[in-house]
C-alpha cells in the first residue's frame, strides 16, 4: 500500500441504509520515501502525530451499513484537517496565510511544522511549488471523495451524517481535572450538528461507560466547520478518544488488550451507524 495507489481507502456497504459516514483524515502511515529522506526525524518519530489504528476500529461500520473513508496521507505530509490556505510561513517559505491563526502558530497548518512535543520535523522551509504540490496531490483528493460521499447521501438519503474520528494523546488531556474524559465529541457547540444528533451520538458512547466531555478540549477543526451544515441536514461530529485505552503511545503499538476496546467500541460504532439525518422524533433508525 502506498500514495502511489491511492491518498486514500474507500470501503462501502452491501446496502448503505442511511447517509452515515465515518473518516479517519489522520490514520494514514504511507510516509513516501522523499518525505523521509528530507524529514530530520525517523519514522517512529513521524509516527507520533498519527492518528494510529483509528482506521481498524471504525472499520466494523461498514458491516452496520455506513461508509468508511480512511486516509493514507501521514498527517506530518499534509493534514487533510486543515484548510489548503492554512500555511505557515515558518515551515513553507513564501506563504502568506490569509490569517495567523493559533493552530498555524502552534506549528499545525496544512503542512505541519512539527509533530507531536513540539519536535521539528524539517531542517529548513519547503518551497512553496512543493506545498501546492503536496496539497494538489495529497490534499484535494481525499476531500473531493468526501464531498462527493456527502452530495450522494443528500441524493439518496436526504441528509448526511459524518462522523469524523480522531485520537488524542493523554497528556492532551493533563490539564483537565479528574476522572478525565476517555472521549471527547466535538460539534462546534452546537453549530456542525443538530442537538439530538449531538445527543444521541453522546449516548452512544455514555451506554459503553466511557466517560464524555462535550467540545472541550476539542470542539472540531476544518472538517467540522467546512462541512457541518445542519440547516442543509448534513451534520458533522468530531469525536476524539484517548490513545491510551488501546494503543502504547511510546511504541505505537496495539495494548494487549486492543480486541476487548476493539469490541466495545465496535458497539458505539453499531449505534452511530444508525444515526439518521431525517428530522424524526428518533435521531437512531429503529432497530
Amino acid at each position: 500500500m502506498s500514495l502511489d495507489d491511492a491518498t486514500f481507502d474507500l470501503m462501502r456497504p452491501r446496502d448503505w441504509q442511511g447517509g452515515v459516514i465515518f473518516a479517519s483524515p489522520h490514520s494514514g502511515r504511507c510516509y513516501p520515501d522523499w518525505f523521509l529522506a528530507e524529514s530530520r526525524l525517523d519514522s517512529q518519530n513521524l509516527r507520533s502525530s498519527e492518528d494510529a489504528f483509528v482506521d481498524r476500529l471504525i472499520a466494523p461500520a461498514v458491516d452496520h451499513g455506513a461508509v468508511v473513508l480512511t486516509a493514507r496521507v501521514p498527517r506530518c505530509v499534509v493534514d487533510l484537517n486543515r484548510g489548503p490556505d492554512e500555511m505557515d510561513p515558518l515551515v513553507v517559505a513564501g506563504a502568506v496565510p490569509r490569517v495567523m491563526s493559533p493552530r498555524i502558530m502552534a506549528g499545525l497548518g496544512v503542512i505541519p511544522r512539527v509533530v507531536s512535543q513540539g519536535r521539528a520535523i524539517h531542517d529548513r522551509p519547503i518551497p512553496l511549488a512543493e506545498a501546492d504540490q503536496r496539497i494538489a496531490r495529497l490534499w484535494h483528493p481525499y476531500h473531493e471523495a468526501l464531498s462527493a460521499l456527502i452530495d450522494e447521501a443528500i441524493a439518496r438519503f436526504g441528509g448526511a451524517i459524518l462522523i469524523d474520528m480522531h485520537s488524542m494523546p493523554r497528556d492532551a488531556l493533563a490539564h483537565l481535572p479528574r476522572p478525565r474524559p476517555d472521549f471527547v465529541l466535538g460539534d462546534r457547540n452546537g453549530v456542525s450538528a443538530a442537538p439530538r444528533i449531538a445527543a444521541a451520538a453522546a449516548e452512544a458512547v455514555a451506554s459503553e461507560g466511557f466517560r464524555l466531555r462535550r467540545n472541550s478540549p476539542f470542539a472540531g477543526a476544518y472538517i467540522v466547520a467546512a462541512y457541518g451544515k445542519p440547516t442543509r441536514n448534513v451534520h458533522v461530529l468530531q469525536l476524539e478518544m484517548d490513545r491510551s485505552l488501546y494503543m502504547d503511545e511510546q511504541k505505537i503499538e496495539p495494548r494487549a488488550d486492543f480486541d476487548v476496546f476493539a469490541q466495545r467500541f465496535a458497539r458505539i460504532v453499531a449505534r452511530l451507524a444508525r444515526l439518521r439525518p431525517d428530522s424524526g422524533e428518533s435521531a437512531i433508525a429503529a432497530e
